[in-house]
Protein backbone atom coordinates (compact mmCIF):
# COMPACT_ATOMS: atom_id res chain seq x y z
CA UNK A 1 0.00 0.00 0.00
CA UNK A 2 2.87 2.24 0.56
CA UNK A 3 4.17 1.76 -2.64
CA UNK A 4 0.93 2.29 -4.29
CA UNK A 5 1.15 6.30 -2.25
CA UNK A 6 4.32 6.86 -3.16
CA UNK A 7 3.46 6.18 -7.07
CA UNK A 8 0.79 8.41 -6.58
CA UNK A 9 2.85 10.87 -5.12
CA UNK A 10 5.22 11.29 -7.66
CA UNK A 11 2.85 11.44 -10.21
CA UNK A 12 1.14 14.15 -8.65
CA UNK A 13 4.27 16.33 -8.64
CA UNK A 14 5.01 15.60 -12.40
CA UNK A 15 1.63 16.58 -12.81
CA UNK A 16 1.99 19.75 -10.79
CA UNK A 17 5.51 20.10 -12.31
CA UNK A 18 3.98 19.72 -16.51
CA UNK A 19 1.09 22.63 -15.17
CA UNK A 20 3.28 25.06 -13.88
CA UNK A 21 5.76 24.80 -16.72
CA UNK A 22 2.94 25.19 -19.24
CA UNK A 23 1.57 28.07 -17.50
CA UNK A 24 4.88 29.76 -17.55
CA UNK A 25 5.42 29.05 -20.61
CA UNK A 26 2.26 31.04 -21.68
CA UNK A 27 2.66 33.93 -19.44
CA UNK A 28 6.83 34.62 -21.42
CA UNK A 29 6.14 33.77 -24.62
CA UNK A 30 3.37 34.86 -26.58
CA UNK A 31 2.33 32.84 -29.16
CA UNK A 32 1.34 33.94 -32.88
CA UNK A 33 -0.03 33.18 -35.53
CA UNK A 34 1.58 32.82 -39.16
CA UNK A 35 -0.28 36.36 -40.20
CA UNK A 36 1.16 38.19 -36.85
CA UNK A 37 4.00 36.68 -36.82
CA UNK A 38 5.05 37.50 -40.70
CA UNK A 39 3.70 41.26 -39.66
CA UNK A 40 6.25 41.68 -36.59
CA UNK A 41 9.27 39.71 -37.34
CA UNK A 42 11.22 42.13 -39.99
CA UNK A 43 11.66 44.83 -37.09
CA UNK A 44 12.76 41.79 -34.75
CA UNK A 45 15.25 39.09 -34.28
CA UNK A 46 14.16 36.23 -36.30
CA UNK A 47 15.51 32.89 -34.51
CA UNK A 48 14.99 28.88 -36.15
CA UNK A 49 15.81 26.60 -32.95
CA UNK A 50 15.88 23.71 -35.36
CA UNK A 51 19.47 21.97 -35.73
CA UNK A 52 21.49 23.07 -38.82
CA UNK A 53 20.50 20.30 -41.27
CA UNK A 54 16.86 20.93 -40.83
CA UNK A 55 17.73 24.57 -41.38
CA UNK A 56 19.65 24.16 -44.21
CA UNK A 57 16.77 22.05 -45.27
CA UNK A 58 14.47 25.27 -45.61
CA UNK A 59 13.81 28.26 -43.10
CA UNK A 60 12.18 31.51 -42.80
CA UNK A 61 13.89 34.44 -44.77
CA UNK A 62 15.99 36.19 -42.47
CA UNK A 63 16.30 33.84 -39.72
CA UNK A 64 19.33 33.18 -38.19
CA UNK A 65 20.30 29.65 -36.87
CA UNK A 66 21.31 29.49 -33.16
CA UNK A 67 20.08 25.82 -32.21
CA UNK A 68 18.20 24.88 -29.01
CA UNK A 69 21.33 22.85 -28.33
CA UNK A 70 23.71 25.93 -28.31
CA UNK A 71 21.61 28.85 -27.54
CA UNK A 72 22.73 28.39 -23.67
CA UNK A 73 26.58 29.34 -25.46
CA UNK A 74 25.71 32.11 -28.13
CA UNK A 75 23.26 34.25 -25.71
CA UNK A 76 25.19 36.78 -26.41
CA UNK A 77 24.48 37.00 -30.20
CA UNK A 78 20.96 38.31 -28.90
CA UNK A 79 19.85 41.91 -28.20
CA UNK A 80 17.80 42.07 -24.38
CA UNK A 81 15.99 45.52 -25.91
CA UNK A 82 14.94 44.12 -29.69
CA UNK A 83 12.28 41.37 -29.50
CA UNK A 84 12.81 37.86 -30.14
CA UNK A 85 10.56 35.78 -32.96
CA UNK A 86 11.58 32.08 -32.47
CA UNK A 87 10.20 29.16 -34.26
CA UNK A 88 11.29 25.90 -34.59
CA UNK A 89 9.70 22.17 -36.70
CA UNK A 90 6.81 22.13 -34.19
CA UNK A 91 6.69 24.86 -31.43
CA UNK A 92 8.37 22.47 -28.71
CA UNK A 93 12.15 23.45 -29.00
CA UNK A 94 11.24 27.13 -29.38
CA UNK A 95 9.04 26.95 -25.81
CA UNK A 96 12.21 25.92 -23.91
CA UNK A 97 14.25 28.15 -25.99
CA UNK A 98 12.02 30.83 -24.17
CA UNK A 99 12.79 29.79 -20.95
CA UNK A 100 16.02 29.81 -20.97
CA UNK A 101 16.04 33.55 -22.98
CA UNK A 102 13.52 34.44 -20.00
CA UNK A 103 15.76 32.86 -17.79
CA UNK A 104 18.42 34.84 -19.09
CA UNK A 105 16.85 38.27 -19.04
CA UNK A 106 15.01 38.31 -22.13
CA UNK A 107 11.51 40.05 -22.06
CA UNK A 108 10.03 40.59 -25.27
CA UNK A 109 9.51 36.50 -26.47
CA UNK A 110 7.26 35.32 -29.78
CA UNK A 111 6.86 32.18 -30.70
CA UNK A 112 5.64 30.91 -34.31
CA UNK A 113 2.01 29.14 -33.54
CA UNK A 114 2.54 25.33 -35.31
CA UNK A 115 6.31 25.91 -35.97
CA UNK A 116 7.84 25.83 -39.47
CA UNK A 117 5.71 23.30 -41.07
CA UNK A 118 2.74 25.37 -40.53
CA UNK A 119 4.71 28.54 -42.36
CA UNK A 120 3.73 29.14 -46.25
CA UNK A 121 5.14 31.64 -46.38
CA UNK A 122 8.97 32.56 -48.11
CA UNK A 123 11.28 29.98 -47.21
CA UNK A 124 15.17 29.77 -48.50
CA UNK A 125 17.02 26.59 -48.46
CA UNK A 126 20.43 26.82 -48.12
CA UNK A 127 22.72 24.91 -51.09
CA UNK A 128 25.64 22.79 -49.89
CA UNK A 129 28.44 22.20 -52.26
CA UNK A 130 29.26 18.58 -52.85
CA UNK A 131 33.10 18.52 -53.36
Amino acid sequence: MLELYIVIGILLVFILFTVYRYFKQKKILKQLSEEEFRNGYRKAQLIDVREPNEFDGGHILGARNIPLTQMKQRLTELRKDKPVYLYCQNGSRSMRAALLLHKNGYQDLYNLSGGFKKWSGKIKKTKKMDY
